[in-house]
């Protein structure tokens, strides 16, 4: 599958690195991989916020207005940042 980029959480063991799902790859396929220890909170593959976060997010009292008002004052896109950041790379 050409062009694939997917996150998946493995365990490394004995010398192996064995992925927790199957993947949709040929035998002997070389791909790369890039090694993070972020720890995987609850499903969160990023682990960026603690179970206690999360809670606390659940009843923000932020509402959509709030948020369109928020991101409407900054510059630029989305787009434009995904893509210096994969140039940087």
């Amino acid at each position: 599958m050409a062009g694939m980029e997917k996150i998946i959480q493995a365990v490394y063991k004995d010398g192996v690195l064995r992925p927790e799902e199957q993947l949709p790859l040929q035998e002997m396929q070389r791909v790369t991989v890039i090694i993070t220890n972020l720890p995987a909170i609850n499903g969160d593959v990023g682990g960026y916020f603690t179970p206690e976060e999360w809670a606390a997010a659940a009843v923000d009292p932020i509402s959509w207005d709030d948020v369109n008002r928020a991101l409407a004052g900054i510059s630029g896109s989305l787009s434009d940042a995904v893509i210096a950041q994969r140039q940087e790379r």
